[in-house]
């Protein structure tokens, strides 16, 4: 079978940014395993980031704003890390993209997944991995197991 040649790796470059946004090396990962050996997928991708095709910085708010409602700060740096991204871009998505502090979304999270606070040692435990599989802090862990949900009577 035949490897595609240079325009139809462009094509492929089109046809998966049309469905989400990728960073390069995720889009370098696709395209090189349909590249042949002399295709330059490094010009291509030079080329879709200077006509504002790919942008990292896009791919990654459009990350934290797709998955902040579930992860913490720490595991979607992590995610955004892993795909190619820089810690400053990742940062910098973080910083713009997220407006709940840490702790309203780990409440968030929480109430989805339990709704009640821990009956005991084993269940706080329970709680509390899955809490920092999400990737929030042990501090934000504490503050919202052991935290009560009763606000204070305002005036």
């Amino acid at each position: 079978m035949k490897k595609p040649s240079v325009n139809s790796l462009k094509s492929t470059a089109l046809r998966l940014l049309a469905t989400r946004e990728h960073s390069r090396t995720e889009l370098k990962r696709k395209l090189e395993s349909r590249a042949e050996e002399g295709d330059d997928v490094e010009a291509i991708l030079d080329r879709m980031q200077e006509t504002g095709l790919q942008s990292d910085e896009r791919f990654a708010e459009s990350y934290v704003r797709s998955r902040a409602g579930r992860l913490g700060s720490s595991r979607l740096q992590y995610e955004l890390v892993k795909r190619g991204v820089t810690e400053e871009v990742a940062g910098t998505a973080m910083s713009e993209v997220l407006v709940d502090d840490e702790l309203t979304r780990a409440r968030g999270v929480w109430l989805k997944k339990f709704g009640q606070p821990p009956s005991d040692r084993q269940e706080w435990a329970r709680q509390a991995r899955f809490m920092q599989s999400r990737g929030f802090s042990a501090e934000i862990i504490r503050k919202l197991l052991k935290d009560g949900f009763d606000e204070p009577a305002e005036g």
